[in-house]
């Protein structure tokens, strides 16, 4: 598995799929807190850092995954997903 340098502290697990290799699961959030402490940034530059230059980095079918407890409205309305309610109808 592949690791991002500098978050091992935001691992939170494995990412598990049929018919691929495991990957490193890491939080989204965690990460960006990361890049506000020890780089003293501010939230919007550690996100836009966290989305271009870490996110977007593909390095082969073994990149790590960046889960966020945020759901885009888009995504939840196609999911079904009650944004009030917190789950499925």
């Amino acid at each position: 598995m592949l690791k991002a340098d500098g978050f091992d502290e935001a691992v939170i697990g494995v990412c598990r799929c049929k018919g691929r290799e495991d990957v490193l699961a890491y939080s989204y959030e965690k990460c960006v807190d990361i890049l506000m402490k020890r780089d003293k940034m501010s939230y919007e530059e550690a996100a836009e850092y966290m989305d271009f230059n870490v996110v977007d980095a593909y390095v082969g079918e073994l990149t790590p995954a960046f889960v966020t407890k945020e759901m885009d409205f888009e995504v939840a309305e196609d999911l079904n997903f009650d944004m009030e309610s917190d789950h499925v109808v």
